[in-house]
């Protein structure tokens, strides 16, 4: 009869005290205060990741489809005026740049000075690819901030809700699981969201940060390959 009683109690008690919304709102002030940053980050995070993920994909499709069209034997100017100054990669940068100032550097090829207007292109081309690279990097630092601050924020949640915990054993004097169960849980309950929101954050950081290289790898080889281009017209200014 008495473990009947109890598992009625133990049955109330979740019923009543262990939903997300009943763990939020028996909380106190500060655990509420945890609870909501962890939620605003998750969902940052998350509008961080799908805007990402749509962009890289993109920018993935539109390069693949440019430098399949540059090998398929189109003349560079008519990929340029194609262009029309709008590009939509970073491929297509790159080529602009170094096509615009080889057309503006002509004279000085034809007087001999190809190995200074190389330079440039070069240092054009590195230029377009660091802009490309910080632009695809934007808000990957706030992916990091959440990856290593939410755990200690859902920390400092679940240390709070257990001081409170043991200050209503102190005050009640009873340490029955009604008393103890509720404060445990909106303590745990902080600590879990810590992690709901710095588990993808981190994941998602890792991966563009890998396409973000990969990314870069392959623009600086895509460099390499019209430097070489351009290196083969000194003689000639006529592409």
């Amino acid at each position: 009869m008495e473990n009947e009683v109890l598992n009625i109690a133990t049955q109330d008690v979740t019923a009543a005290h262990f939903s997300f919304m009943s763990l939020f709102w028996q909380a106190d002030w500060v655990v509420k205060t945890v609870i909501v940053i962890l939620l605003v980050c998750s969902v940052v995070c998350w509008a961080i990741i799908v805007q990402k993920y749509v962009s890289f994909a993109r920018l993935r499709f539109s390069a693949y489809t440019f430098e399949n069209r540059f090998w398929s034997g189109e003349s560079i100017p008519d990929l340029v005026k194609e262009i029309d100054e709008q590009p939509r990669n970073s491929l297509e940068t790159i080529l602009i740049r170094c096509f615009d100032e080889w057309q503006r550097s002509k004279s000085e090829v034809e007087r001999g000075g190809g190995e200074r207007v190389l330079g440039r292109i070069a240092s054009l081309a590195r230029s377009a690819i660091d802009q490309e690279s910080q632009n695809n990097a934007r808000y990957l630092s706030l992916l990091a901030s959440f990856g290593s601050a939410c755990p200690f924020i859902g920390l400092f949640g679940t240390v709070w809700g257990i001081m409170n915990s043991f200050s209503a054993i102190a005050i009640s004097k009873q340490t029955s699981l009604a008393v103890v169960a509720p404060g445990i849980a909106e303590a745990l309950f902080a600590t879990a969201l810590g992690l709901i929101a710095a588990i993808p954050a981190t994941l998602a950081y890792n991966k563009f940060l890998g396409d973000i290289e990969r990314k870069n790898q392959s623009d600086e080889q895509f460099a390499t390959e019209v430097l070489a281009i351009f290196s083969r017209q000194l003689g000639n200014t006529r592409i």
